[in-house]
């Protein structure tokens, strides 16, 4: 039989979705590519064209109030709540973002709450909560205007510039300016910096509901706009209309002339308005508001232009909209920090007066997921996710791995950011229908039917089909008296041939599993009729085929087995009872947990033998069930007595999920070398925040950790449909065997990676992927290469290559064997003249050394100075590093990365120094007795021989042991002589 070897398993986290906007404030650049989001007391750049997280600036533990992204997108300013604005200079250098900090200022008294940057990234204007507005210059960093007049916060700021025909004050003093220049006076640099500013216009608006015009050049305010009644919340500027229009929350836009500041017209919008500005030159106006849709307005009648739109919920509402400069496009910002993207084209093909279709949304990003309950893979290839978050809506991302710059450029939108393939996590769609938050989620074999049930008491079917962009309710499903609370569909693939194998979209499952928090399950039978009508409206089926009063306390969870003959229940009771799903009866109920039961699955077809803790090896035809529990544990049940197999114990809260990892066709063979092979697996997420992979036969345990919160959602990337082995279609599966090596061999060399998804209170989606096959390779490639190293050491080392033997065994990390090489290298008779070590080659070694290695090297002398026995070589070898290497280099060593002994702080090489010359003087101490000893035996030995006297005991030289190692002159022994003569004057 052939030999197993057991693989460590191991998963590394190849993607991760986390969220970049929580709320507030958003910037923009001009060419709408990097985006800049609050999230917490954090900044976030994001390529909009990629998806891709370029930068995380920390902020100071103060929320952000407000930021500004100049126009090229070269400084970003923020603001937060302890009065702080810092500027950073953002740079793209070999693909690497980086913003470096330019400057922090504290100019107000109050926070910042509303910010402007000009058209040019030259100044900045910073709106405070006592009504006060200050600019400043962005690469001086020096304030240039102070302006006080709102009685209220500052809510809205707009840099604008006027025509030349509006500048007569301007002018007049420009050309007093130019009389002075022409008598012979020198312009002044702030005469420079006033023309800079001829027509640059400020407009702000208040919680007062008024609009003030600041004339930067005056440095006063030149108009005071008073005619909403609420908080001014949108400024813009058309040249070509030569206007100012202003939002408010009294639901009205007003259109301003700039000319004698009167009022042009007042626009009713009949909802509170958070943005407002100009599209097409000014020839449209665009509000977006409570009612969350993007609304577009004649700017020369006032006119609605757009069909009449079905306002959206609470969380629907717009808080800011964004006009890239260089895009015919429009960004939505709304209360659920998601941001929608939505194409201006219809404006261009429109004819004056026609009423168009409402702006198409074009791009769809959730800044985050929130608190992420359920996943699901969905479609055939699985290449979408579907997300239960705690809204009731259902969201649809792409794991699409394709990106704009892999595209083709016949591929390529007109816009940049409209990708016609999404990236990895973008958004894809919305689905709408419940009423409360959604909790479960299911989906059939084929990924394209998908059940859902929520807090409504109600249950939903709907039908995906990604490639056609269609995703429909088919039919909901009410009955229930409390929330739904597990959901199950048939998890049984269809023969090949059969109608429901080559079309699934066309044949819905036949049955939907439902549990509630009422303690009952139903079964609800589908057919093709009772799907959605004509007309596209979902069917509602209100009779269930069965109900059943299940559990004592509520139930957590529902779970078909691989061949639609079994479902169970796991509830607060403590209990998982296994049905027979045709008659709804229970046949079997699983008792040991200690506390409510959260999670249970059936294992996959495939799943080998299980041995249990008593050494019995349960047979495998039934199946097996794995449950998670508040107690802690995830346990292992055989369907064939119900019995407990094993308990694993390591989470330190409630195990909210557990999932059977599919069996791997690659842990049946081997190119060559030892039978590999990895047992059965579950993974286990619980409220402690960590994942954790379980070996069944081992009983080992991998833990996996990139949440901060609980994790509710755990899920497999199952791989694409096929049918089963005839084989399999009956209720027993024969697994007790091994397939063919052949057929084992071929179906490993396509199989993917294993990819296990987990999600949680965190926001934070974490992909991992099985790299236990290539840890495996690396391992066994390393151990090798170790293997070859360590003989060449070895074959140095006999040939007295010590120049070569020291090195690799530095590199080697072998401190037995360096330390032998040394004392070889040090006790040649004679020494090489002007060595420091004895061996000029072993001198040149140790200066050649770089950084990393010589700090190695003077840890180890270190361990050897504190020991008797190796301190002579470790003395020495030190004393050499002083002398040969350099001494800017020797303070300048550190621990790479790690930290020290010292109290937090990087171990370097003062730290080692100050150690070994407190342990060296104790050492010295020693020595000292050593030699008053030395010399009062040699004076009795004398005497003794020669009877009384002291004469000639000045010059007594004699070799007490016979070996060149006794006693020697004063008294003193070789080791004393080479300790103080050596690494003493080389420590000092």
């Amino acid at each position: 039989m052939a030999q197993r070897t057991q693989l460590k398993t191991t998963f590394e986290a190849s993607k991760v979705i986390q969220p970049f906007y929580s709320g507030g404030s958003v910037a923009l650049g001009r060419d709408g590519q990097i985006l800049a989001t609050c999230l917490g007391d954090d900044v976030i750049l994001t390529d909009l064209t990629s998806g891709e997280q370029l930068l995380r600036i920390e902020g100071d533990d103060e929320p952000i109030t407000t930021i500004s992204l100049t126009a090229d997108a070269s400084y970003l300013i923020t603001c937060s709540r302890s009065l702080a604005i810092r500027t950073y200079l953002l740079q793209s250098v070999d693909g690497a973002f980086t913003a470096e900090l330019q400057r922090t200022i504290k100019p107000h008294v109050t926070p910042t709450v509303t910010s402007a940057v000009d058209r040019t990234g030259t100044l900045f204007a910073a709106g405070a909560a006592d009504g006060a507005i200050k600019i400043f210059d962005i690469r001086g960093g020096y304030t240039t205007h102070t302006f006080h007049g709102h009685t209220g916060v500052i809510s809205a700021l707009h840099f604008f510039e006027v025509a030349d025909s509006e500048l007569d004050s301007g002018s007049h003093q420009s050309k007093k300016r130019k009389k002075r220049r022409s008598n012979g006076e020198t312009m002044d640099l702030d005469d420079d910096k006033a023309e800079a500013t001829f027509g640059i216009r400020l407009a702000s608006g208040g919680e007062d509901g008024k609009v003030r015009i600041w004339d930067l050049h005056k440095r006063k305010s030149v108009a005071v706009l008073d005619s909403h009644v609420s908080v001014v919340r949108g400024l813009d500027f058309s040249t070509k209309e030569n206007a100012l229009l202003s939002g408010s929350r009294d639901k009205t836009a007003m259109l301003w002339d700039v000319k004698n500041w009167k009022i042009r017209s007042t626009i009713p919008i009949l909802e509170t308005i958070e943005s407002v500005g100009f599209v097409q030159d000014g020839k449209y106006i665009y509000t977006g508001g409570e009612n969350g849709q993007i609304r577009i307005w004649m700017t020369a009648t006032g006119k609605e232009v757009i069909d009449e739109q079905e306002p959206g919920g609470e969380n629907d509402a717009i808080v800011d909209v964004l006009r890239p400069q260089d895009l015919s496009c429009l960004l939505s910002v709304h209360a659920d920090q998601s941001l929608r993207l939505h194409s201006l084209d219809p404006l261009h093909e429109t004819l004056a007066g026609n009423m168009i279709s409402p702006l198409p949304v074009i791009r769809r990003i959730s800044g985050t997921h929130d608190e992420v309950i359920d996943v699901a893979y969905i479609g055939l290839e699985k290449d979408y996710l579907a997300l239960a978050t705690n809204l009731e809506e259902l969201r649809i991302i792409s794991l699409s791995t394709q990106s704009p710059s892999t595209l083709p450029d016949d591929h390529r939108d007109p816009f940049p950011m409209a990708i016609a393939s999404p990236y990895f996590g973008a958004d894809v769609t919305t689905l709408r229908g419940h009423t409360d938050i959604i909790i479960t989620l299911d989906t059939d074999w084929s990924g394209h039917w998908l059940a859902t049930g929520a807090k409504d008491n109600t249950a939903r079917l709907w039908r995906l089909d990604p490639a056609n962009n269609s995703y429909l309710c088919y039919a909901t499903f009410s009955g229930h008296a409390e929330s739904i609370s597990g959901i199950a569909l048939p998890h049984q693939t269809p023969p090949a041939g059969a109608a429901a194998h080559g079309n699934p979209l066309e044949h819905p499952p036949k049955f939907l599993l439902t549990a509630s928090q009422d303690k009952t399950i139903k079964r609800w039978d589908i057919t093709i009729s009772s799907g959605a009508d004509i007309g596209g409206r979902p069917t509602r089926v209100a009779r269930a085929a069965y109900t059943r009063k299940a559990h004592d306390k509520d139930i957590n969870a529902l779970d078909t087995n691989p061949n639609d003959f079994l479902f169970a229940s796991a509830s607060q009771d403590r209990n998982v009872k296994i049905w027979d799903l045709e008659a709804g009866e229970t046949i079997g109920i699983l008792r040991g947990h200690k506390r409510g039961v959260w999670t249970a699955k059936f294992s996959p077809i495939g799943t080998i033998p299980i041995t249990g803790e008593s050494g019995t090896t349960s047979s495998a035809s039934r199946g097996y069930v794995v449950t998670g529990s508040a107690d802690k544990s995830v346990r292992i049940w055989s369907l064939a007595d119900y019995s407990c197999l094993r308990t694993f114990e390591g989470h330190t809260n409630s195990v909210l999920k557990v999932v059977w990892l599919s069996p791997s066709t690659a842990n049946h063979h081997s190119d060559s070398g030892p039978h590999l092979r990895r047992g059965p697996q579950v993974a286990s997420a619980g409220g402690d925040g960590l994942v954790k992979v379980w070996d069944i036969e081992s009983e080992s345990a991998t833990t996996l950790d990139n949440h901060t919160d609980r994790v509710w959602a755990l899920a497999v990337k199952p791989p694409r449909p096929s049918p089963p082995p005839p084989s399999l279609q009956s209720e027993t599966q024969p697994t007790d065997t091994d397939p063919d090596p052949d057929t084992a061999a071929a179906a490993a060399a396509n199989e993917e990676p294993t990819t296990l998804l987990s999600a949680g209170a965190d926001a934070v989606l974490t992909f991992w992927r099985d790299t236990t096959h290539l840890t495996h390779l690396a391992t066994t490639a390393a151990s090798t290469a170790r293997l070859e190293a360590s003989q060449t050491l070895a074959n140095l080392a006999r040939a007295h290559a010590y120049r070569d033997a020291i090195a690799l065994a530095l590199q080697l990390e072998h401190p037995a064997r360096l330390l032998q090489l040394l004392r070889e290298a040090m006790a040649r008779h004679p020494p090489e003249p002007g060595s420091l070590t004895g061996l000029c080659e072993v001198d040149a070694v140790i200066a050649g050394l770089g950084d990393e290695e010589l700090w190695r090297l003077v840890l180890l002398c270190r361990e050897w100075c504190v020991r008797g026995r190796d301190a002579v070589v470790g003395q020495r070898v030190l004393g050499a590093v002083v002398r040969l290497v350099e001494v800017g280099r020797l303070t300048g060593l550190r621990a790479p990365g790690g930290r020290g002994r010292g109290r937090g702080k990087r171990e370097g090489w003062k730290e080692v120094l100050a150690g070994l010359a407190a342990h060296s003087e104790k050492r010295h101490e020693r020595l000292g007795g050593m030699r008053e000893s030395a010399f009062l035996l040699g004076y009795f030995l004398q005497q003794m021989d020669e009877g009384i006297g002291m004469d000639g005991v000045d010059g007594w030289v004699g070799s007490y042991g016979g070996n060149g190692d006794g006693v020697l002159l004063n008294g003193a022994s070789k080791e004393a002589e080479m300790m103080d003569g050596v690494a003493t004057g080389g420590l000092k």
